[in-house]
């Protein structure tokens, strides 16, 4: 590419493969794939925001849980963009594109209090689990029981997470 000429959009770019689904399918899915791509990758790093700056006396126990949560998001994004590629599509993975893409709300900056974190990124996680799942019957509808079951795994985990963070803000 030549300096000052616009890249091609890699998000349209598409390679051969065997699979069996048609390049129309297999294009749709592609996009919903690099859309939770974006979303893990932003609820990653908007989760090690909540890990590095959370204080207060239950903060070694948050501190933990929020990098357990960050782990899995960036265990998510691989998945997504793994199969991304092997549908014979382009992850658009970069953090800049992640950020461009995302559809989760910024993150709170104002924020001290521990459980305002905990809301913060629970929030965020119930965005990102809820859309998965969305994603499951999407998926299977374009013929791609793999790309349903990826998303089963991710809404699975998510959930159980989700269920960890929201137990906090509960009396």
């Amino acid at each position: 590419m030549m300096i000052g000429m616009p890249a091609a959009p890699a998000a349209n770019r598409s390679f051969t493969t065997s699979i069996d689904i048609s390049a129309t399918a297999r294009g749709k899915v592609v996009r919903v794939l690099n859309q939770h791509l974006a979303d893990a990758a932003d609820l990653w790093s908007q989760t090690k925001q909540a890990h590095w700056n959370v204080k207060g006396p239950d903060f070694w126990q948050l501190h933990k849980l929020f990098d357990e949560v960050a782990g899995e998001a960036a265990a998510w994004a691989d998945l997504c963009a793994e199969r991304v590629t092997a549908l014979g599509g382009y992850a658009t993975g970069t953090v800049r594109m992640a950020a461009a893409a995302s559809t989760l709300p910024e993150f709170p900056t104002r924020i001290t209090d521990s459980m305002a974190y905990v809301k913060a990124v629970a929030s965020r996680l119930a965005t990102f689990t809820n859309s998965a799942r969305a994603a499951i019957e999407e998926t299977d509808k374009l013929g791609d029981a793999n790309t349903a079951d990826l998303f089963t795994e991710i809404s699975r985990c998510a959930d159980k997470y989700l269920y960890f963070l929201e137990a906090h803000l509960q009396d």
